[in-house]
């Protein structure tokens, strides 16, 4: 398969980050509109106010990778890729978390855990040492953080015509 990541990051106050970058309001209704919602423990509706989450913390660094593919790709091999590439984040954003009391990481899309989440039939996350939320599923705008913070347009699939990249954006909050 062949594809090149490219390390991006940036870091901002959280005041900034909320007033440029964050409404729930308008993307709760998205949310609702996919199938992990209500389904998944990472994705909304939550038992807090995301707004609440996002003013405990001073800091956000936002952080991922594109993944640039060739002429050769399918979506079978970007999905892998994708996949592949989220783990090494997500494992990434662990580490950060550990190495800086008091942060929170925020994954890279829904959580992806256990295939077969609790949370339908109202058990517990299995994973709640693991399980994070998103930027996207706290009301943050990924694709607005992506051009306006760092630099890179999205890409979507339409119809038959695969993207040039995917992105995969996480972030630390910090204290």
């Amino acid at each position: 398969m062949n594809y090149s990541l490219e390390r991006f990051e940036k870091e901002t106050d959280i005041v900034s980050y909320i007033d440029g970058y964050v409404d729930v309001e308008e993307f709760l209704p998205r949310c609702m509109e996919c199938g992990s919602y209500g389904r998944v423990w990472s994705c909304p509706p939550f038992q807090f106010d995301p707004m609440e989450l996002w003013r405990s913390y001073r800091r956000i660094l936002i952080q991922g990778y594109r993944l640039s593919f060739g002429e050769d790709r399918t979506k079978e091999t970007m999905t892998e890729a994708l996949w592949k590439v989220k783990e090494q984040l997500s494992e990434e954003l662990f580490v950060q978390e550990r190495e800086n009391p008091e942060s929170l990481a925020l994954s890279a899309g829904d959580c992806q855990l256990c295939g077969d989440c609790t949370r339908p039939e109202g058990a517990p996350c299995r994973n709640k040492e693991r399980m994070r939320y998103s930027i996207e599923s706290l009301g943050g705008n990924v694709g607005k953080t992506l051009s306006e913070l760092c630099g890179i347009q999205l890409e979507w699939i339409r119809g038959d015509c695969l993207p040039s990249h995917f992105v995969l954006c996480g972030a630390l909050l910090k204290k």
